[in-house]
């Protein structure tokens, strides 16, 4: 099977990297499934991307309320 993913909705973006890159945080669908809250480090294209987190709707928000 092929990996695919779209990137739906840019949120924001977190400091650049020493490399160039920058770390983002984005809805993103992989595989062809529904999109989920995406953090990581992408090239300025964003054909190439880092090891990161993805997070439900629930997860991110159980995120947001422990981080207020």
């Amino acid at each position: 099977m092929e990996f695919s993913f779209v990137i739906e909705e840019h949120i924001g973006k977190i400091g650049p990297e020493k490399n160039g890159w920058q770390m983002e945080l984005n809805r993103v669908a992989y595989n062809g499934r529904p999109a989920k809250f995406d953090l990581r480090s992408w090239n300025g294209d964003h054909s190439k991307m880092s090891k990161g987190i993805t997070l439900t709707n629930e997860e991110f928000e159980q995120l947001r309320e422990l981080l207020r």
